[in-house]
C-alpha cells in the first residue's frame, strides 16, 4: 500500500507509449510530482502488439508536426534514457496507381518541405533501385520518405518510463483505476484497489479503455476498438544475407503496408471488411484484455495478400509464421484525442490513437504544453477532444470509425463528403432542400447544402478530384444569382451563447482584442490566448448594456463554451446560456434581397432605419426573431435568426416572395467562393493559434490602447517588433486546380509563406489564395508563386477585399 502516494500534482491513467511519453514530457518540463497508474504491465493494451511503423507522412499539418517530432526524439531517446531500442530508419516508398495519387503526393511533399522534412517523388526506375524485389505493373510513380522506419513499441514505452523515473516521476503498475471523484476544493480523488490518491489534474491515457475512464466523470469518449491484423512470414531466403533492411513499402491504393521484419516480411492491410469489437450488448469489453488478441481472421485479408504477393513475389514464396489481430482504438475521424476534455476542469485526454507509436512522442509534448502552459506551440485543433460535440453518439462513432478504417489510405480530396453516420443533425429545411436535389455535407455534425446540381446537367454527387469538380459550373451559377438577383441559404448549427447580467460588458471587454458594439449594433470579436494567438472568432450582437449574443462556428461549440466558462469569475452574476439548439439561420443576400424581404415583413428595411452592421427584431408571419444586416458573401443582405420551429415556414414564404425576382438556393461551396473574394477569414484555416490577429492582418479589430485583455502584452510586443508575416490575398494564374490548403508560396527558390484558403472567385473570374507570407512581401503588386500539386503558378499580392472594395454593395 505504501507505493501509492497520498497526493500528487498529476495522475496519468494508462501505461502505454502515449501515457509514458506524457509522463516523460511533464517531467522534462519540471513537473516531476506526477504519477502514472497502469492496470496491468506497461504496454499491455494496444502498444505491445502495434506494428511500430514511424512515418512522417500525414495529410494534416499538425499531425505531421507531431510525427516528425516523434521521429526526431526517437533517434536520441535510447541514449538519453540509457535504454537501447530497436529503431530502424529504413526510408519508405509509397506507391501511386493514379494521377490523383501522384497529385496528393506532390501536395504532401510540399507541406513536408515547408516543415523541413524532405520527401522525394520517384519514377519507376528509382522505385526499382530502392526496392529490387518489386513488380511495377499499374504503377504511376511513388514517394520516398527517407526518415520513415519502425521501432519496437515495448522498448520505446520502457525508454520513456525509465527516463521519466530518472527525472523523479512515479509509475505504479497493476493498479487499475476504479473511480474518479471531484472534491469540493477542486481536486480529483482517484480510487484504486491500492488506495486513493488526490491530485490537481487527471490525464486519461487509457487507450482502447478510455471510454471506461471517461464514464467515471460523465464523459462519453468518442471511441471504438477496431480489429487490425498483420501477419509475419517465415524467413525469406532473399533477405537472409542481404545488407541492410528493405525500405518500408506502402500501397495506399490497394490499402496495405509491407516491411521487412527480421529475415521475414510483415504485411498489414486496412481491409474493407472493417470490424469493430465490443459494440454490442452481447459482446461487451472484457474486464481485462491485457496482452490478449482476437482470433485470426485471414479470410478478410485474402485479396490484399494476393495483391501484395503479385507486387512483391518473394512474399508468396514463404509461409505465415504468426498473425497479430488486436484492438486499435479509433475516433470518428481517425485522429486521436489530445487536450482538455470538454466540460471538465483539469481533466485532459491523450487517448484513442490509431497510430500511437509514431505519434506518442509528439503527443506527450502537446499534452505537457496544455497542462503546464495552457496552450500549445502548434495549433492542434485536428486532435482537440472538443471537436466532436453531442452528435458523436456511440452509433455515429461506430459508423464513422468503420468508414475511416476502410479509407485509412484514401486520397484526401478537398471536396469529399463521406456518407457514414449521416444525417446526425438536420435543420427543418433539410427535407425541402433534399427534395430539390441538394448535395449535403456535414459541418460540425449539421447537414448543410453544399451545392445544387442543375437538373439534366450535373451528377447528383461529387466526382472527387483536386481540380475543378463537376459542381464547378453549378456553383458559378449560384454565385451569379447572389451577385445579380437574390440567393437564400439555410445555415444551421451556428453555436450561440447568450450572455447577460451585471458586468457582462466589462467582462467581455477583458476577453476580446477589439471593441464591443453598442446596443443595436454587431461586430466581429477576436479572442486571443495569453501568447496573443488567435483562439477564436465570434460575432457579437449587442441587445443592451449587459446583454449579448456570441455566435461562433458550429464546430467550435464546446471549444468556445469551455473558454467562456473557464474565464467566468466564481459567483459572478453573469449568465452564459448555450441557446444553440433554439435558433436557426437563413441567409438572404443579393441586390434584390430587400425587395424580397419587404414582401414578408413590416420591418423598415431602409438604409436609414436598418444600416449595415446593425440588427433589429423582425416578425415574418408567425415567426419572431432577429434580423442582422450582415453576411459572409459580400452583398446586400440579412441573416435571419429565427426559432427553429419557424424556419421551414419562413423559408417557404421567402421563396414564394422571391420567385418573381430570380431567387435561387446557394450552398456552402458558393459561400466559400464569395467569402474568398471579400477576404473573409475561416476559422481553423486562416484563423488559428498558429497566427495572431496581427499576422492575420486583422489590425482593425485590435485595440491595444484599451485596458488589459487576454493576449494584449504579447500583441504589444509583436506590434513593436513587427509581425514576421501577414495575411494577404493572392490572385493566382492557376490552371484547373486552385491552391489546396497549406500550399507553399515561393519567391524564387525561397519558401515565403503558406496558403490558408484557396478557391475560385466566380464574380471576379480569378483563382484566389489567402496566404500568410513574409511581411516584406505583403505589399500590393508583389510577385510570388504558389505551388499547386507540384507545379508553380505566378501570383500577385492584391489589396483586400478583392470584390467591391468600398463595400458599396453591402451598404446599398
Amino acid at each position: 500500500m505504501a507505493e501509492l502516494p497520498e497526493t500528487v500534482r498529476v495522475v496519468i491513467i494508462g501505461g502505454g507509449a502515449v501515457g509514458c511519453s506524457s509522463l516523460y514530457h511533464l517531467a522534462k518540463q519540471g513537473w516531476t510530482d506526477c504519477l502514472l497508474l497502469e492496470s496491468n504491465e506497461l504496454t499491455s493494451g494496444s502498444s505491445w502488439h502495434a506494428a511500430g511503423n514511424c512515418p512522417n507522412f500525414a495529410g494534416s499539418w499538425s499531425v505531421m508536426k507531431m510525427q516528425a517530432y516523434s521521429n526526431a526524439l526517437y533517434g536520441r531517446l535510447g541514449e538519453e534514457a540509457d535504454y537501447p531500442m530497436n529503431y530502424h530508419v529504413t526510408g519508405s516508398i509509397r506507391l501511386a496507381h493514379s494521377r490523383a495519387r501522384m497529385e496528393e503526393f506532390r501536395h504532401v511533399r510540399a507541406m513536408a518541405g515547408y516543415q523541413g522534412i524532405e520527401f522525394e517523388m520517384l519514377g519507376l526506375n528509382e522505385i526499382k533501385v530502392r526496392y529490387p524485389f518489386i513488380e511495377l505493373h499499374d504503377i504511376e510513380g511513388g514517394l520516398w520518405d527517407e526518415g520513415d522506419g519502425d521501432i519496437d513499441p515495448a522498448q520505446l514505452t520502457q525508454a520513456f518510463a525509465k527516463a521519466a523515473r530518472a527525472l523523479g516521476a512515479k509509475i505504479v503498475r497493476f493498479c487499475p483505476v476504479t473511480g474518479l471523484r471531484r472534491l469540493p476544493g477542486g481536486e480529483w480523488e482517484v480510487e484504486t484497489p491500492k488506495g486513493k490518491v488526490r491530485c490537481e489534474i487527471v490525464v486519461n491515457a487509457a487507450g482502447y479503455r478510455a471510454a471506461e475512464i471517461g464514464a467515471m466523470v460523465g464523459r462519453q469518449v468518442p471511441t471504438v476498438a477496431m480489429s487490425h491484423q498483420y501477419l509475419v512470414t517465415e524467413t525469406v531466403a532473399e533477405l537472409k544475407d542481404r545488407d541492410g533492411k528493405l525500405p518500408l513499402l506502402r500501397d495506399p491504393d490497394i490499402s496495405y503496408y509491407l516491411r521487412q521484419e527480421g529475415e521475414g516480411l510483415l504485411l498489414g492491410p486496412y481491409e474493407w471488411q472493417a470490424t469493430p469489437h465490443w459494440v454490442r450488448r452481447d459482446d461487451p469489453m472484457p474486464a481485462d484484455f491485457s496482452f490478449q488478441l482476437y482470433p485470426d481472421d485471414l479470410e478478410r485479408l485474402e485479396r490484399y495478400i494476393e495483391d501484395a504477393c503479385a507486387r512483391v513475389p518473394i512474399l508468396g514464396t514463404v509461409g505465415v509464421q504468426r498473425v497479430i489481430n488486436g484492438p486499435i482504438p479509433y475516433t470518428p475521424d481517425g485522429n486521436p484525442l489530445i487536450g482538455p476534455a470538454p466540460g471538465l476542469e483539469n481533466f485532459y485526454e491523450a487517448c484513442v490513437f490509431s497510430f500511437g507509436i509514431v505519434q506518442a512522442g509528439g503527443a506527450g509534448k502537446v499534452l505537457a504544453e496544455w497542462i503546464t502552459e495552457g496552450e500549445t506551440e502548434w495549433d492542434m485543433w485536428s486532435v482537440d477532444p472538443r471537436r466532436f460535440t453531442d452528435y458523436a453518439t456511440p452509433e455515429y462513432v461506430r459508423a464513422k470509425a468503420v468508414e475511416f478504417y476502410q479509407n485509412e489510405y484514401a486520397i484526401g480530396f478537398p471536396h469529399e463528403e463521406r456518407p457514414a453516420g449521416r444525417p446526425a443533425k438536420t435543420s427543418p429545411v433539410y427535407e425541402r432542400l433534399r427534395a430539390k436535389g441538394a448535395v449535403f455535407g456535414a459541418r460540425g455534425g449539421w447537414e448543410r447544402a453544399v451545392w445544387f446540381p442543375r437538373p439534366g446537367k450535373d451528377e447528383a454527387e461529387n466526382v472527387l478530384s483536386y481540380h475543378h469538380g463537376n459542381w464547378f459550373e453549378a456553383v458559378a451559377e449560384e454565385c451569379r444569382a447572389v451577385q445579380n438577383a437574390v440567393g437564400i441559404l439555410d445555415l444551421p448549427g451556428f453555436a450561440r451563447f447568450e450572455v447577460t447580467g451585471d458586468g457582462a460588458r466589462d467582462w467581455l471587454e477583458g476577453l476580446i482584442a477589439g471593441a464591443l458594439p453598442k446596443p443595436g449594433r454587431i461586430s466581429l470579436a477576436y479572442f486571443c490566448t495569453p501568447r496573443g494567438r488567435t483562439l477564436t472568432e465570434m460575432s457579437v450582437t449587442c441587445f443592451g448594456p449587459d446583454h449579448f449574443w456570441l455566435i461562433t462556428a458550429a464546430a467550435a461549440e464546446w471549444h468556445d463554451r469551455d473558454w467562456l466558462l473557464k474565464h467566468l469569475p466564481e459567483d459572478s452574476p453573469i449568465r452564459i446560456d448555450n441557446v444553440t439548439g433554439r435558433w436557426g439561420t437563413l441567409v438572404l443576400a443579393g441586390p434584390k434581397a430587400r425587395e424580397v424581404l419587404a414582401q414578408v415583413t413590416d420591418c423598415d428595411l431602409s438604409n436609414e432605419a436598418f444600416p449595415w452592421l446593425s440588427h433589429r427584431p423582425i416578425t415574418i408571419a408567425m415567426a419572431q426573431g432577429t434580423a442582422i444586416r450582415v453576411n459572409y458573401v459580400g452583398e446586400l443582405g440579412w441573416e435571419l435568426h429565427l426559432p427553429v420551429e419557424s424556419l421551414l415556414a419562413t423559408y417557404d414564404l421567402l421563396w414564394q416572395a422571391g420567385e418573381a425576382r430570380g431567387i435561387r438556393d446557394f450552398g456552402m461551396y458558393a459561400m466559400d467562393s464569395l467569402r474568398l473574394e471579400k477576404c473573409y477569414r475561416a476559422w481553423k484555416m486562416d484563423l488559428s493559434t498558429d497566427y495572431t490577429p496581427l499576422t492575420g492582418s486583422l489590425d482593425r479589430f485590435v485595440r491595444l490602447n484599451k485596458p488589459d485583455f487576454i493576449g494584449r502584452e504579447a500583441l504589444i510586443r509583436e506590434r513593436e517588433a513587427g509581425s514576421p508575416e501577414r495575411c494577404v490575398p493572392l490572385l493566382v494564374d492557376a490552371g484547373s486546380a486552385d491552391a489546396p490548403y497549406l500550399s507553399t508560396v515561393w519567391q524564387g527558390d525561397e519558401k515565403v509563406g503558406l496558403v490558408t484558403s484557396g478557391g475560385y472567385g466566380h464574380r471576379i473570374g480569378r483563382s484566389i489564395a489567402l496566404a500568410h507570407i513574409r511581411s516584406d512581401l505583403a505589399e500590393e503588386g508583389k510577385q510570388v508563386e504558389v505551388e499547386i500539386l507540384g507545379e508553380r503558378y505566378k501570383a500577385v499580392v492584391a489589396r483586400e477585399p478583392l470584390y467591391d472594395p468600398s463595400n458599396e454593395r453591402l451598404r446599398a
